[in-house]
């Protein structure tokens, strides 16, 4: 688990369970996709909550969870 922290002291990252992130001090969590089914029994990574494309389609839900991931990890978790 990468946590990215600003010179102001403040943290980013992917939320994993890894980390009780609570013992940190104060957090907030908010949603960086939805993935979701569509037509035909596919899926995809709708990124829009970090104004991000839509990834995929992709035919397991597990395509679209690793993808969201690496977009996340290339071009959110490192932004200021």
């Amino acid at each position: 688990m990468q946590i990215i922290i600003d010179s102001r002291g403040t943290g980013r990252c992917i939320y994993d369970e890894a980390i009780p992130l609570i013992q940190l001090g104060r957090i907030k969590i908010r949603r960086g996709s939805h993935v979701e089914p569509i037509k035909g029994g596919q899926w995809i990574a709708n990124m829009s909550p970090v104004d991000g494309p839509n990834l995929g389609p992709f035919a397991f839900r597990s395509q679209a969870l690793s993808a969201e991931r690496r977009w996340l990890e290339k071009h959110w978790l490192n932004s200021t």
